[in-house]
């Protein structure tokens, strides 16, 4: 991992346009969004299957494929590239809290991608494609403990290996930079485009409450008299 002090000195402004709209969901990339809209940043190797599979999900208001956890200001992609950012491919996904849950969206995170591997996913190579969540709110925070404890034990139980995803607070992490027009919804553009992502075959078990946590029959008898 490239360091600040040897990380590329980028530019005071970005270097190209972006769109206004999102390509699928018609909506502001860059805000404003409705009150209440809430946000996060993931990576999870390549950005362009990531962002396919988090605007398909209800709830979802935006999202946009970008650089974020780096050093480079306002890098372009082939800088990103070179490894010299500090930045791994993310996607902003913003969300209304009403209609779905961090922990909600973070299950597809969890279920679509390799999170044991650190700075790869499938051939893809590299800090640009390391795992990772940046949170924005304290819920969110726990959200990604919780999902990735209980992840987990799924994998431990499938006799895999540790989780490698870095999971820190958006503000620690430095801005998302947007990337590039032909990178926002690359996939809705270029339908057999590549992906590597996809289900691992896992479930992460998000919701769903231990028969350890339930009333016994005895204490439910109990308290209704």
């Amino acid at each position: 991992m490239v360091t600040r002090d040897e990380a590329l000195p980028g530019r005071a402004e970005r270097p190209y346009r972006i769109p206004e709209r999102h390509a699928v969901l018609d909506t502001p990339l860059e805000g404003p969004w409705p009150q209440g809209t809430q946000v996060f940043y993931i990576a999870m190797g390549c950005f362009w299957g990531t962002e396919r599979i988090f605007w398909k999900q209800p709830g979802v208001v935006t999202t946009a494929a970008g650089y974020v956890g780096g050093f480079t200001p306002n890098p372009t992609y082939e800088e990103v590239c070179s490894g010299r950012t500090g930045h791994t491919e993310g996607v902003l996904v913003a969300y209304d809290p009403s209609k779905t849950s961090a922990e909600l969206l973070l299950k597809e995170f969890w279920e679509n991608h390799d999170s044991t591997t650190r700075n790869r996913q499938g051939n893809d190579m590299g800090t640009q494609y390391r795992s990772a969540i940046y949170w924005t709110t304290p819920e969110q925070e726990q959200a990604a403990t919780a999902t990735r404890d209980a992840f987990q034990e799924v994998l431990a139980n499938n006799g895999l290996g540790r989780i490698s995803t870095e999971i820190r607070s958006a503000d620690e992490a430095g801005r998302f930079y947007y990337a590039e027009d032909y990178h926002q919804q690359y996939l809705h553009k270029n339908p057999g485009g590549y992906c590597n992502h996809g289900p691992n075959g896992m479930t992460c078990p998000v919701g769903i409450v231990r028969q350890d946590q339930l009333p016994s029959q005895e204490s439910v008898l109990r308290d209704n008299g």
